[in-house]
């Protein structure tokens, strides 16, 4: 992948984040306001500073053994980490 550079990388990511983007679409038309709840997490400080701590681990790691081609992998995982962990209200 590496010599393929960041377009497929980028691509699965995208794949990804345009699923949950259409997951929170649906989800929103059915009970108004429930977007702004789902992507809440970013704002708290520990959905943040969980996605951010991820962010750099992630990153350092792949970047270490796979090289830069990954990163967008890693700040996915990141993403996904922090909603995971977050705190439902």
């Amino acid at each position: 992948m590496t010599e393929g550079g960041y377009g497929p990388a980028l691509l699965g990511c995208a794949v990804v984040v345009a699923a949950l983007v259409i997951r929170t679409a649906v989800t929103e038309m059915r009970r108004p306001g429930s977007a702004r709840q789902a992507w809440a997490f970013l704002t708290t400080g520990r959905g943040l500073t969980t996605f951010l701590v991820a962010a750099c681990a992630l990153a350092a790691a792949t970047y270490a053994t796979a090289g830069p081609a990954y990163l967008p992998w890693a700040l996915l995982a990141a993403l996904l980490l922090a909603h995971v962990t977050s705190e439902k209200s």
